[in-house]
């Protein structure tokens, strides 16, 4: 065994089951549901690095867990070698690992240097994992998520680049920057896991346990990672075609006293995708009150556990920083416009994704 409870996670499985970063979903409650349901490692949604080391409100509303969310990746957008260390410090005591994302790929990630704009960048890249690499001993990870070039050639030659500068492990979204709907590359992925030999998570496609399987058989890749297959389907990775309304009752049982009202009714929105006929469907998705969801999965059969002690076990422990340097940070000043300053915001970058519709 290595030590690293990630990296311990290879060793025992044939497949790691792994929840995406996802933003504005992938946080602590959803996380405490897919555990629940067969997935090994979660993510947190992307932080922006640079807010998160010099903005409480940032710190606040981006990074929550509790003792239960093992283990666990933080992903953190980052071009700033120091600003990456520096915030991958901040969390190493509350987490098993950072990971850097070089996937995203929104007009306002490219604009910023970040995402897959760092796919240009293959020496910034390796810096930024180097300089994690000298500041946290091990058994602490360092993996990066990215996508895949036009040029596999260059794909191959960053992940043994990255290989060599020590990072743990590689998780690959088989698209290209530019592509979004089409099937993904098997064939890359297979090249890039035969090409190094650390391990490798594939990305993209995985809607059910079944797809996951395949993937795993097709590509020799060492874990599957689910994004909106596991947002519709959180009990995916066990197994179930749909949600299951056991899960359902979960959700609402773990969210219910924590997690604010429009993300605890998006979630279910997707959750009952495929569970509600398209009539209770249109009523459901505009509901305006936690109350009235409420009764309305009462009515549906759905009980859930409303006990504040039960409840308690999902709730959030405190994190201290010890991180004086308070400012808001660059990327957090310059891109919210003076209407969000007086505003109590649950999630800064939930409102920076409806300024770039994303």
């Amino acid at each position: 065994m290595s030590g690293s409870p990630v990296m311990n996670l290879f060793e025992e499985n044939d497949l790691v089951k792994v929840c995406a970063p996802m933003v504005r979903y992938s946080k602590l409650a959803f996380r405490s549901l897919v555990r629940l349901y067969g997935c090994h490692l979660c993510f947190t949604p992307m932080i922006v690095a640079d807010s998160f080391i010099k903005s409480s409100k940032a710190r606040n509303n981006e990074f929550t867990t509790n003792k239960g969310d093992r283990p666990l990746i933080v992903q953190f957008a980052s071009k700033d070698p120091n600003d990456f260390a520096t915030a991958a410090e901040m969390v190493a005591s509350y987490s098993d690992g950072v990971d850097l994302n070089c996937g995203c790929p929104q007009r306002w990630a490219i604009n910023e240097g970040y995402g897959v704009d760092l796919l240009k960048k293959p020496h910034l890249i390796r810096d930024l994992v180097l300089q994690v690499k000298n500041r946290i001993p091990g058994p602490y990870t360092v993996s990066v998520k990215l996508r895949i070039m036009e040029d596999l050639r260059q794909s191959i030659e960053l992940c043994r680049t990255l290989e060599n500068a020590g990072v743990s492990f590689l998780t690959v979204h088989a698209r290209t920057p530019v592509q979004k709907c089409q099937p993904v590359n098997e064939d890359a992925l297979r090249e890039i896991k035969y090409s190094i030999k650390i391990p490798l998570i594939a990305n993209g496609d995985v809607k059910s346990l079944g797809a996951a399987k395949l993937l795993r058989e097709r590509t020799d890749c060492d874990g599957v990672m689910a994004a909106r297959g596991i947002l519709t389907n959180p009990a995916l990775f066990a197994g179930h075609c749909i949600t299951p309304l056991a899960c359902v009752q979960d959700w609402v049982t773990i969210s219910t006293a924590t997690t604010p009202f429009q993300c605890f009714h998006h979630h279910l929105v997707f959750m009952l995708e495929k569970v509600l006929p398209k009539s209770e469907r249109l009523v459901f998705n505009v509901m305006k009150t936690k109350e009235l969801v409420l009764d309305f999965l009462t009515d549906y059969g759905i009980s859930y556990q409303n006990d504040t002690k039960e409840c308690s076990g999902y709730g959030a422990i405190d994190c201290d920083y010890d991180h004086n340097n308070e400012s808001q940070g660059s990327f957090f000043k310059e891109k919210l416009s003076d209407y969000y300053k007086d505003v109590q915001m649950e999630d800064y970058l939930e409102n920076l994704c409806s300024l770039y519709h994303m």
